[in-house]
């Protein structure tokens, strides 16, 4: 038995009262028979007694002498963990040095089970508490997990009391008999010498039930579903730091198939459950029943637990013709638990594809784990894909040579060895994106910029200096009207000139470029100093580049630069992306781009069946001709026209007119507030129907409800019509009526979550020159992308890329001249 020691009645008595508190509030109390004997010591005061009564149940005794150092010993209560389950031991302190420090507990048998994460990644993603062995390897030994209750009433210190009680909750993921460690400390180089810090246990696991899923679409069909599972005190389940795949640690929802089972520990839970942001977000009430009683009458039910899963949906974008599809996921290299090089296998991240409801997920291979995952790549979709789910592995050229000048996404490959390269990552790739993007479309690719705003973001005090030094013709800091008249300024000179003295020093250009740079168009140069869509001013006038990636970066960054190169007349398309998980790793296709596919009779396409799948090459043309919408998931253009004419395809006028412009447009009744949907609301509200709740998107800490969004044509990247819409589920019908003077490009958007792709309207058959800024702005970013990346492209290519850059100014020169 532990020692007792001498203490006070009353604050022995009062930390008692705590620890059956919790023992009640996390679902083990005492035997009522210790509760009764418990509450006579503590009328009649007699701190014997009640040690007494408490050190049968004790699993742990830690001492703490005088000089702080902590030693450990086993108590007499019997060491019986559940498996999956947190259960709650009672610990024993004896405290000689009256110490309040917070008390840990710890075991080698514990912490992350996962390796090469790297803090960076965890930072982005938010989610730093999962690294706390960060710098481990993986170990199949690390099976518990560990943590001393320190919710109300207990507390996160010690008392200071001779003696007291706390309550550890420790969780095993293995059943069966399993040998552990456990030690306390009072922090690190606390515990005492030799091994009397820390004591092994030998804990009888028993083993979880199986809950049997069953888990149809809103058809009636067997699918995969997200399933966020959590108990009473809002722990996530299974253990994020615990999961291998298929289960990803940096995700709190787990993704199982109709059929399937999650095993859980006896208790009640809240299952929230759902298929991506087309879907409503379902949260049902599930008990598991404990049967380690074995005076319990076994029941008929007994092997047969399960919890059935009927998913609906708020929008249907296929009823309209779009197949949805995140063109940037990895499977290694970045965040991901096993070792990073290696990844996980495609059966893992067709999961997370079919169970966020996605068409097409494109699961790129990139430099650090090329070597391992490129034996999954293939000319056709893998053969894990379904008729109505595809998975087709492809390339990032991320990693190699070529990253300085951005990393570039290349769709639909035939053969991802780049000539000279020998299947590896260090020989014979380009160091610059122009090659190797042409490589890519000479076989059929689909080429883009990923991340795209990552070195497009606008530094006031480095771009008013170049300002400065550019058209400062007398090197006296200030620019005089005269010095301005041919300057491509932020703003009108108006604007900048506050207090009206016909100059510009360098704090009003610096106040200026900070107010441009939360504008859209705007006119502020950025750094291009990333890897986002650095030399696609470039790739555009050589032709070899699609689209630019969207909704995973800053939005006016990426979808200024777009429209800057629309404004020139170039057909560069917008496309969704995440970046899973290394931008983003919460789900799969938190960017998605809705690509609309056709009959031969125009009608849009609405079914797919086993004899006519979805077709990857077909959906990978869509969305180089613009046949498409960006978004969130959580906002819908589900029919935008021009003159009658779908995005991607041209109207042709023979004279200045108003086109008529129609969309039917929907919006979310509820939206998840994440990186990749940029809104900022307060979370309120949620829906009930019958007896289940139901909710909006795997976060549900943070949802905006309701409400309106104010939904714009923009023509030339400058809004000309709008109205506001409610977020209430319902498609909206909208039309507008635009007059043109000249060859122009109009789309629709809601910014931050929604973007169509653009109708030309050409008059007389002329190009589009929409702005002569829009054409200075491209040559003035590839000239200092230039000055800043030139040393980065080897010495034997540069003087082609010079070439290449040189032409690429002066056509945008030409364009210059040629627009208004």
């Amino acid at each position: 038995m532990p020692d007792r020691v001498p203490v006070e009645a009353q604050p022995l008595s009062e930390n008692i009262r705590r620890i059956n508190t919790a023992l009640n509030m996390v679902g083990h109390p005492l035997p009522e028979p210790t509760v009764q004997s418990l509450e006579l010591g503590i009328e009649k005061g007699d701190a014997d007694q009640l040690q007494a009564d408490l050190d049968a149940a004790v699993l742990l005794v830690v001492t703490i002498n005088p000089e702080e150092r902590v030693r450990v010993r086993r108590g007499p209560a019997p060491a019986t963990l559940q498996q999956y389950g947190f259960t709650p031991v009672l610990v024993k302190v004896l405290n000689a040095s009256t110490a309040t420090r917070r008390l840990r507990i710890v075991s080698p048998q514990a912490g992350a089970v996962y390796s090469g994460v790297t803090k960076l990644s965890m930072q982005r993603q938010q989610s730093l508490e999962l690294i706390e062995n960060e710098n481990s390897n993986r170990d199949r030994g690390r099976f518990l997990a560990l943590e001393m209750y320190e919710q109300p009433p207990m507390t996160d210190r010690l008392s200071g009391l001779e003696v007291e009680y706390a309550v550890a909750l420790i969780l095993s993921t293995e059943a069966g008999k399993r040998e552990a460690t456990l030690g306390f400390d009072l922090g690190q180089g606390e515990q005492d010498l030799g091994f009397r810090g820390e004591v092994p246990v030998l804990f009888t696991v028993r083993p979880a039930i199986p809950v049997r899923l069953s888990i149809l679409d809103e058809t009636g069909r067997p699918t995969t579903a997200s399933l966020l599972i959590r108990d009473e005190q809002g722990r996530v389940y299974p253990p994020q730091a615990k999961r291998l795949a298929p289960d990803f640690f940096f995700q709190p929802q787990i993704y199982r198939a109709d059929g399937e089972s999650v095993h859980l520990p006896p208790g009640r839970f809240r299952v929230q459950s759902g298929r991506g942001p087309e879907y409503w977000t379902l949260e049902q009430k599930l008990t598991v029943p404990d049967r380690s009683d074995s005076d319990r009458k076994p029941e008929a039910n007994d092997a047969d637990i399960k919890l059935e899963i009927r998913l609906e949906r708020w929008v249907n974008p296929q009823a309209f013709g779009f197949y949805s599809g995140d063109h940037h996921i990895h499977a290694a290299g970045c965040a991901h638990y096993t070792s990073p090089s290696e990844g996980v296998l495609p059966e893992d991240m067709f999961r997370q594809v079919k169970g966020e409801g996605l068409n097409v997920g494109c699961i790129l291979t990139w430099g650090p784990c090329y070597g391992h995952q490129r034996q999954f790549f293939g000319p056709k979709p893998h053969d894990v894909s379904e008729p109505l789910t595809i998975l087709k592995y492809d390339l990032e050229v991320s990693g190699f040579g070529s990253q300085a000048l951005g990393h570039v996404c290349l769709l639909n490959l035939q053969d991802q060895t780049y000539p000279g390269s020998e299947g590896t990552m260090t020989k014979g790739w380009p160091t610059w994106t122009t090659p190797v993007m042409r490589w890519a479309k000479a076989q059929g690719g689909v080429t883009g910029y990923a991340h795209s705003a990552s070195g497009l973001a606008i530094d006031p005090v480095a771009a008013a200096r170049r300002a400065l030094h550019r058209y400062d013709g007398n090197q006296d800091g200030i620019l005089s009207s005269d010095e301005a008249t041919t300057a491509l300024l932020p703003e009108p000179w108006q604007e900048i000139d506050k207090n009206g003295d016909q100059l510009l020093d360098e704090d009003e250009l610096r106040w200026s470029h900070d107010r441009a740079a939360d504008r859209l168009p705007n006119l502020a140069i950025p750094e291009m100093n990333g890897v986002g869509a650095m030399e696609i001013c470039v790739t555009a006038v050589e032709g070899v580049c699609d689209f630019i990636s969207a909704m995973d970066t800053q939005r006016i960054q990426e979808w200024n630069t777009w429209y800057h190169l629309l404004n020139c007349g170039f057909p560069i398309k917008v496309s969704g992306e995440t970046d899973f998980p290394c931008m983003s790793s919460r789900r799969v296709g938190q960017g998605r781009v809705y690509v609309q596919l056709v009959n031969p009779d125009g009608t849009p396409r609405t079914t797919l069946s086993p004899r006519r799948p979805l077709d990857f090459p077909e959906w990978c043309e869509g969305l180089a001709k613009g046949h498409s919408y960006v978004s969130d998931g959580f906002a819908h253009a589900l029919d935008f026209r021009v003159n009658e004419v779908r995005p991607g395809h041209d109207v042709k006028l023979t004279e200045p007119a108003q086109v008529r412009v129609t969309a039917r447009v929907c919006f979310a009744p509820q939206t998840p507030v994440a990186v990749a949907h940029g809104t900022d609301n307060p979370p309120s509200g949620r829906r009930t129907i019958g007896d289940t709740v139901l909710l909006h998107g795997p976060r549900q800490d943070a949802v905006t409800t309701g409400g309106e969004r104010e939904v714009e044509i923009v023509s030339n990247g400058r809004p000309v019509a709008k109205q506001t819409v409610p977020a209430d589920g319902k498609v909206h019908e909208l039309a507008f009526d635009v007059p043109l003077t000249k060859s122009s490009w109009i789309a629709l958007r809601q910014f931050p979550q929604l973007h169509t792709n653009p109708v030309n309207v050409l008059i007389n058959d002329r190009p589009i020159r929409a702005s002569r800024d829009s054409a200075r702005w491209c040559e003035q970013t590839i000239e200092l992308l230039w000055k800043n990346r030139e040393k980065n492209i080897a010495a034997a290519e540069r003087d082609v890329a010079r070439e290449t850059f040189d032409r690429a100014r002066a056509r945008f020169r030409e364009i210059a001249n040629e627009s208004r």
